[in-house]
């Protein structure tokens, strides 16, 4: 009966069921491997696979409370990074930020007696004024990021040095009741994170502010000629790489529960620059994908967390992140092609 049905629609020029639902799957498949985010998770997935496989305890509730505290920060980050790295800027001090952010937040509990929410806000505004003069160096003196971010690098990695005598330091006693909110609960960074990560996303692909920073990126002239406000959307995003630098260095602060000058720099600036890269922002301006930025940090943290768990040295990581930063700037490349097809 079924076979004559089909026959039936057949010969009235109507495909199959079974086609329909193959070329349904199909377009769905094509649908999903041209989004930005579609080779990274399935990187995702394929590595949690493997060390689940490696490690039975990879899913327990432990490991995976340590993956999540692993890929927060810096997943924090690296938002930040990808709305300037779409507006064609980038931001190598954050890190820094990152580090100086808690111990702002310590002097002004400590030395000035602040009630410690405000304390907190008044550092993650500290990270926001640093993002300003960052932005003012780009975009007014005309300085190219690389350049003034590497400066103002030095020099709050000296404040925070010279402040601290180089000595770390503890939680301010008045503010460790808030630690269970803010870094300290199991799950606590991981939830700032993800509202971070959904509220950006939201910004970037739903708002005008994020439509203005593609075009800043894509084409910086013809977003000018449009009537684009350029240099008060690149001096906006270095503001809120600022902000979130110094959110998710409190984050982590409160976490490890000390404030140790040699914590992030360097180090996680480039995790955050690496996870943006990986997870599909281009870094010649212009696209990017907030979604991918968490996956990126993502991948990174399970691959050192299974790397420890199967008892593989952490010497490879750096060749291993090498790889991968390359590959995927070859696979944003070519899907970015695909991309451009599919429109034509």
């Amino acid at each position: 009966m079924s076979d004559t049905i089909s026959d039936k629609a057949e010969a009235a020029g109507a495909p199959a069921p079974g086609r329909r639902v193959h070329g349904v799957l199909r377009l769905a498949f094509d649908g999903f491997m041209r989004r930005r985010e579609a080779t990274i998770l399935l990187v995702a997935l394929g590595l949690v696979i493997y060390f689940q496989y490696a490690k039975s305890v990879f899913l327990s509730h432990d490991n995976l409370v340590n993956i999540s505290q692993s890929t927060a920060p810096y997943a924090i980050l690296a938002v930040g990074e990808v709305l300037l790295l779409v507006s064609g800027e980038i931001d190598l001090s954050a890190g820094m930020v990152f580090t100086l952010s808690p111990f702002l937040m310590h002097y002004a509990i400590d030395y000035y007696g602040v009630y410690p929410i405000l304390a907190i806000a008044l550092s993650v505004l500290a990270g926001a004024a640093i993002g300003l003069g960052n932005g003012l160096v780009v975009v007014v003196l005309r300085v190219p990021s690389f350049v003034a971010t590497l400066g103002s690098l030095f020099l709050i990695q000296g404040i925070t040095l010279t402040t601290s005598h180089a000595y770390p330091a503890e939680i301010p006693p008045a503010a460790v009741d808030l630690g269970k909110w803010f870094g300290r609960g199991e799950w606590s960074e991981l939830i700032w994170c993800l509202a971070i990560v959904a509220y950006f996303h939201v910004v970037l692909t739903r708002t005008r502010w994020g439509l203005h920073t593609i075009a800043v990126g894509g084409n910086p002239l013809g977003a000018s000629e449009a009537g684009i406000r350029t240099g008060r959307i690149k001096i906006g995003n270095f503001m809120i790489m600022g902000a979130l630098a110094g959110f998710a260095g409190i984050l982590e602060a409160f976490r490890t529960q000390t404030i140790d000058p040699s914590s992030g720099g360097t180090g996680a600036m480039f995790f955050a620059v690496s996870a943006a890269v990986i997870g599909g922002t281009a870094l010649a301006g212009g696209s990017g994908t907030v979604i991918g930025a968490l996956l990126g940090a993502l991948v990174l943290a399970v691959l050192q967390n299974g790397f420890n768990l199967i008892g593989i040295s952490a010497n490879p990581f750096n060749l291993i992140l090498g790889i991968a930063i390359i590959v995927s700037m070859i696979l944003n490349v070519h899907l970015a092609r695909l991309r451009r097809a599919g429109r034509t």
